[in-house]
């Protein structure tokens, strides 16, 4: 028998941000371009304005931003978030916030992807530092992420992006058993209780139903320095 799953619809996280108003070399405001290898990503956009850039084996595209807009995008997209005026979102992130869980590879030069230690140097937050200390290390790791972003997007073919790919790929191969723990426990626990709970009503059997609950949760964290920019997280099933 499956259990009943209990946390958000689908094995999803949630998030609440307010993208960076940090500039940068281009004259754009906005949070450190990357990609996910494994989980979709969405945005349903709450106030402001602004824009998110992608570049996929397809091409470059640009995505206007403005409240009411839901915007999502398959794995091994990279993604930057653009702010044009005061840009929140609520963000859905598949498979109960594996991205939190290293499933986010920053576009930085080829040089800080080869080694896992010299990629962590380059992008960890110490959440003992003081604030200050800690908005300078994101906005740091930011500008070296568009360093190697404004790369891809120069290159001629799609052999840069492809790489990219495959250092990503390599980078986090050493965590992969401990994601597919999570991915068991979250979203494919809830796609097979969801199969469960249609067998049962499809034989007239409607007991899980007396098993309902109620669920209400107030974030975790208010303001973390994330990839793209302050992030209220809310605690989420691992």
């Amino acid at each position: 028998m499956v259990s009943a799953y209990g946390g958000l619809p689908g094995g999803v996280a949630v998030s609440r941000l307010c993208v960076y108003d940090w500039p940068a070399a281009d004259g754009l405001h906005g949070g450190t371009p990357h990609l996910h290898l494994a989980c979709s990503e969405g945005y349903v956009v709450t106030g402001g304005r602004g824009a998110v850039q992608t570049l996929t084996a397809s091409g470059y595209e640009v995505t206007p931003l403005a409240p009411g807009t839901v915007a999502w995008f398959t794995p091994g997209t990279v993604h930057r978030l653009v702010n044009e005026d005061d840009l929140r979102i609520t963000v859905l992130m598949q498979n109960s916030g594996l991205p939190e869980a290293g499933d986010a590879v920053l576009t930085l030069p080829p040089e800080y992807l080869a080694d896992p230690q010299v990629y962590a140097a380059a992008t960890t937050i110490p959440a003992d530092a003081p604030e200050e200390e800690r908005a300078r290390i994101a906005r740091a790791r930011r500008d070296l992420a568009l360093e190697g972003y404004r790369a891809l997007r120069e290159a001629d073919g799609p052999e840069a992006l492809a790489a990219f790919h495959r250092a990503a790929a390599a980078l986090v191969r050493p965590r992969l058993a401990e994601w597919r723990e999570r991915w068991r426990r979250g979203a494919a626990a809830a796609a097979a209780a969801t199969g469960e709970q249609l067998d049962r009503l499809a034989r007239g059997d409607v007991s899980h139903l007396a098993d309902a609950l109620v669920h209400a949760e107030q974030p975790s964290e208010l303001g973390k320095f994330g990839m793209c920019g302050r992030l209220d997280v809310y605690t989420q099933p691992t």
